[in-house]
């Protein structure tokens, strides 16, 4: 082989391996100073959906993901530890993955460790990778009766449940949904239904509502599951509340709108800045919901708005007046 050729090709490989070096990722367990680039490149993408459950905590990490206190405060602020752990504590931290919004902001979870508490929480950074906010999204309680799990949707809402196993053996559910506000520089809550506010009577708050329409009808399946119908804003639309409860309480959700009727027997809620489209199918006996893009904000995670309702006879109030001149 000539002499110029190999004094190229060790060139090239010089090259090569200077390449590598230059970019090979930092350790993050250490005490040396790293840049915000390494430490938010350090975590792996994540598909969304991402949920994470409480059952995973125990789950032991791989080392390779442990990240020193020293380098986590670096971009992080100690508050947001100490509101969990206390003061002075310096639980271990792993990296879970990160969530990249084009052109705004990233998530980054992490998992907290110490002998006697476990805590994932959710991080946000700002196109110029400075840290925005933080907050526990996972922080389980000592009690053998609940289980907690929290999702980012594909909207990068992020909901937080609770079961609870109650003494007769039924389950209730509590949900709380944020979204990040990046001008509050905070995770606001924009939804709660509580753990404890279990409902025993149905309240239906369009029934006064004009019922013109021909689509316009309770439709039930079962005493705890209505879909309501009246009226809308315009011949177009109509406004509908719908109430789920199945499974003992273990799938619950309410929605109330307006839908835009787009046939003879179809109508669809679709509104700006909320992920839900749901179809309405209507027939002369019942109504058939789909939801066509994710409504996990508004019901439980593992069911669904999806079903068959059956219309029920309208049975017009009576009224108790008189004829002019008569006691």
């Amino acid at each position: 082989m000539p002499v110029f050729r190999k004094i190229f090709l060790l060139g090239f490989v010089l090259v090569l391996l200077g390449g590598c070096r230059q970019h090979k990722q930092p350790s993050l367990s250490g005490e040396d100073p790293v840049e915000v680039a390494d430490f938010i490149g350090f975590f792996q993408p994540l598909n969304l959906p991402y949920q994470y459950g409480d059952t995973s905590l125990l789950k032991k990490e791989k080392d390779s993901l442990l990240i020193s206190y020293k380098i986590f405060t670096q971009f992080v602020p100690d508050s947001i530890l100490r509101k969990v752990f206390g003061k002075g504590v310096k639980p271990k931290i792993y990296a879970l993955g990160k969530v990249e919004v084009k052109k705004a902001e990233t998530y980054l979870f992490v998992k907290t460790v110490t002998p006697d508490k476990k805590t994932v929480f959710i991080l946000s950074f700002d196109t110029k990778q400075q840290f925005i906010a933080g907050m526990a999204v996972l922080k389980p309680d000592n009690s053998n009766a609940t289980t907690q799990s929290f999702v980012m949707d594909r909207r990068y809402t992020i909901i937080k449940t609770v079961l609870l196993k109650n003494a007769d053996g039924s389950l209730s559910e509590g949900r709380d949904v944020y979204v990040l506000n990046a001008d509050a520089k905070n995770f606001t809550l924009i939804m709660t239904d509580a753990l404890n506010d279990k409902v025993t009577e149905l309240i239906n708050p369009i029934d006064t509502l004009p019922r013109k329409n021909k689509l316009a009808a309770d439709y039930t399946n079962g005493k705890m599951n209505l879909v309501s119908v009246r009226d809308g804003r315009r011949s177009d639309r109509i406004t509908f509340f719908i109430h789920m409860d199945k499974n003992n309480g273990v799938c619950t959700g309410e929605l109330k709108g307006e839908a835009r009727i787009t046939s003879p027997s179809t109508a669809e809620y679709r509104e700006d800045g909320d992920p839900c489209v749901l179809k309405f199918i209507f027939s002369s006996t019942a109504v058939m919901l789909k939801e066509q893009e994710g409504c996990g904000s508004r019901r439980g995670l593992n069911c669904s708005f999806d079903g068959s309702f059956a219309r029920k006879k309208y049975i017009k109030p009576v009224t108790n007046s008189k004829p002019k001149g008569k006691k």
